[in-house]
C-alpha cells in the first residue's frame, strides 16, 4: 500500500473549504492554550464529499478495530486528526497531519485512504461514537471537537461543580450570549480513563441532552453542524467561566443574571 501522489483535495473546493475550517480551529485551540503538545482532537464526518473516485480509493493502511461497533456509520468517510500530532501543526499543514479514513462494512473497524497514513486520534472511539450518535439522532451535526479549555477544566475539581446542571446555571447565568449560544448547556462526565470504551458510552449518554459535554479533570467535547460552530460553544462557556474566575479573583462571588433575566432570554431567542 502507498500513500496517496496527490492530495484528496485538488480539484474539491467544497471539501477544501471544510478541512479549512478545520485547520482554522485548530490555529484558534493552540492559540488560547487549549491544546498542549498533541492534546485535543478533532473530526469531522466527510461522507457528503465522497465522490464516486474517493469510494473507490484503495486504502494506504491496514484495517484497524475502532473497539466498538458503530451500525450508523456503515459507507461513513472522516477526516481526524492524527495521534501524536500537535494541534498548531494541524493549523499549518492540515493533510500532513490529519488523514481521510473510511469505515469498513462491519462498522467495527476502519481504514486509512488519504493523503498520508497518518493514524486517527488515540480518541477515535469516543469520537466515531459521538459521530454515530449524532446520524442516528437525525440532527445533521457533522463535526466533534475534543479541547482542554484551562479555566472549564479548573472548575471540574470542584465536586459542587460536577452535580448535574449546576455549572450550567452558573456560566449561563454571567453574561446573556452563553444563554443564547450554547443553549442546552453543559454535560458532566465523571472521570474515566482517556480513550477508553467506558469514556465513549459516557459521553454518548450525555449528548443525548447536551450539545458540550466536560470530562472531569481532562476537557470538553463539543458538537456541531460544523467544527466553527462546535468551536464556537465551547468559545463561549470558557469566556463565562473566565468572567466568574475574574470576579472571585477580585474579592467577590459574582451575583449572575437571575433566573428571571435568563428565562426572558430563553423566550426573546426561542431558546
Amino acid at each position: 500500500m502507498q500513500e496517496s501522489i496527490k492530495s484528496i483535495l485538488e480539484n474539491r473546493p467544497a471539501l477544501k473549504a471544510e478541512i479549512d475550517k478545520v485547520a482554522e480551529v485548530a490555529g484558534y485551540l493552540w492559540q488560547r492554550g487549549w491544546a498542549e503538545r498533541n492534546g485535543g482532537n478533532i473530526t469531522i464526518n466527510i461522507t457528503e464529499y465522497a465522490d464516486d473516485e474517493i469510494r473507490t480509493l484503495a486504502p494506504i493502511s491496514e484495517r484497524y478495530p475502532i473497539g466498538t461497533t458503530l451500525p450508523a456509520l456503515k459507507g461513513c468517510y472522516f477526516f481526524c486528526k492524527g495521534t501524536n500530532r500537535r494541534m498548531r501543526d494541524l493549523a499549518r499543514r492540515p493533510m500532513e497531519n490529519g488523514s481521510v479514513i473510511r469505515i469498513a462494512d462491519d462498522c467495527a473497524h476502519y481504514e486509512i485512504i488519504a493523503d498520508r497514513a497518518v493514524k486517527p486520534t488515540s480518541e477515535l472511539a469516543s469520537h466515531l461514537s459521538m459521530h454515530n450518535q449524532m446520524i442516528a439522532s437525525g440532527n445533521g451535526y457533522k463535526a466533534a471537537i475534543h479541547t482542554h479549555p484551562i479555566e472549564l477544566v479548573a472548575m471540574t475539581h470542584h465536586a459542587e461543580f460536577l452535580k448535574k446542571d449546576v455549572l450550567t446555571r452558573l456560566l449561563w447565568s454571567m453574561i446573556p450570549e452563553t444563554r443564547a449560544f450554547c443553549p442546552k448547556g453543559l454535560g458532566i462526565v465523571p472521570y474515566k480513563m482517556p480513550s477508553s470504551v467506558e469514556l465513549a458510552d459516557a459521553t454518548i449518554e450525555q449528548l443525548r441532552e447536551y450539545d458540550v459535554v466536560m470530562w472531569e479533570k481532562h476537557g470538553v467535547c463539543a458538537v456541531g453542524p460544523d467544527i466553527i460552530e462546535a468551536f464556537d460553544q465551547v468559545d463561549v462557556l470558557s469566556k463565562s467561566a473566565l468572567i466568574y474566575i475574574a470576579a472571585r479573583n477580585m474579592g467577590f462571588v459574582p451575583e449572575g443574571m437571575s433566573d428571571a433575566q435568563m428565562n426572558e432570554l430563553k423566550e426573546a431567542f426561542n431558546l
